[in-house]
């Protein structure tokens, strides 16, 4: 998979944009706040449909503008694939619209009409950080990978969304609707579940045999799903897991009216990770923790690759400046058979990258190499 062509029009900082990327490592270097992680951001959007940096989408329209648009031209294993993305922002209301091949389309069409792996600084946190953020990674492949994955999740959102305001506002909540809701989210839940779990088996089997390769006879590394409700036998299939939901979120519901909130369901998974037998979290120095993402982000690449038979555009934000050279080899060496990678950096790393070098300043891109 190969970016050829990515147009911006008042995206940002970039009043215009026509960049021709190369295959292989594009590293683009400039100081900071010249338009380096923008580039990379509306490049993620030609996959992801939305920002990785901001929930904010006015952001993304240039100061003094009321349209911004992002389109791109991506060859992929079975042809090419034009993409538009424009957002409009004007009286505080800011909405997007999408087209493939010219043609106009939902975001469920669009989104992962390339495939992207993201690394970013903030996820060096996944070990330490929150559980939304590790939600977050889950959730940023599998719904690339299928539609179908997004559609649920969506669905799962909008009726916890509707549970949660009836939980905080009825004076005396009516059982029925309640069982309706659970119902609805048991359903979905159950969908959310198999997936995240089968993925995370095949995530973490990935993760340790690069970080085997990494650490030869070291501790392991593994990564351990806690869904919520817990579980343990995926092998029942859906149906099963659709009653064992349905049964925890009616035993939840007492502590759930007492509390006004939705206590149990996929939007409190989580994922740990483990050095051998100890939590990374608690017991891992920065280094270990630092590995095991960089093998987590690697494995990350490998599974979506594998899943979709396409070598996703990998884009990395600034994120080498945080590693050491070793570090830096053994990453960008995991990643194997990448097609296309883009590296931003305020200096030129210490490890000798990239077949393509850009400076950008000012929101003016030059290749310098």
């Amino acid at each position: 998979m190969i970016v050829r062509s990515v147009t911006l029009g008042s995206f940002r900082n970039y009043a215009a944009l026509d960049f021709q990327p190369s295959p292989g490592l594009n590293l683009i270097v400039g100081r900071n706040a010249q338009g380096k992680s923008n580039l990379l951001e509306a490049i993620a959007m030609l996959g992801t449909g939305k920002s990785f940096r901001t929930s904010r989408e006015s952001e993304l329209v240039q100061h003094g503008q009321s349209l911004a648009f992002v389109n791109g031209v991506a060859e992929l294993s079975h042809g090419s694939v034009t993409l538009s993305c424009r957002i409009v922002s004007a009286g505080g209301v800011t909405r997007k619209t999408y087209a493939v091949n010219g043609a106009p389309v939902r975001f469920a069409s669009f989104l992962g009409s390339i495939k992207v792996v993201t690394f970013v600084p903030a996820d060096l946190l996944l070990v330490t950080g929150p559980p939304s953020l590790r939600r977050a990674m889950l959730n940023a492949t599998l719904a690339q990978e299928r539609a179908t994955y997004y559609a649920d999740l969506a669905r799962y959102a909008k009726h916890l969304a509707q549970k949660s305001a009836y939980l905080r506002t009825a004076t005396s909540p009516d059982p029925r609707l309640l069982a309706t809701y659970n119902a609805l989210l048991a359903e979905l839940a159950a969908r959310l579940l198999l997936a995240r779990a089968r993925y995370v088996t095949q995530l973490t089997r990935a993760a340790a045999a690069i970080h085997r390769r990494w650490i030869p006879g070291g501790a392991p590394l593994s990564a351990v799903y806690h869904p919520s409700p817990a579980l343990r036998d995926y092998a029942a299939g859906e149906a099963e897991l659709r009653l064992q939901i349905g049964a925890a979120l009616e035993e939840a519901l007492p502590r759930e009216l007492a509390r006004r909130q939705c206590l149990v369901g996929p939007h409190r998974d989580d994922v740990e990770l483990l050095l051998g037998e100890l939590p990374l979290a608690q017991f891992g120095s920065q280094g270990q923790q630092r590995t095991a993402v960089l093998a987590l982000k690697s494995a990350e690449y490998a599974v979506l690759r594998e899943r979709t038979g396409e070598a996703p555009v990998l884009l990395l934000d600034d994120v080498l400046s945080e590693l050491d050279a070793q570090r830096q080899e053994a990453f960008l060496g995991s990643v194997e058979g990448y097609e296309q990678a883009f590296v931003t950096a305020t200096a030129l790393p210490a490890l000798e990258i990239g077949s393509a070098h850009y400076v950008v300043e000012g929101a003016r891109l030059s290749r310098i190499r």
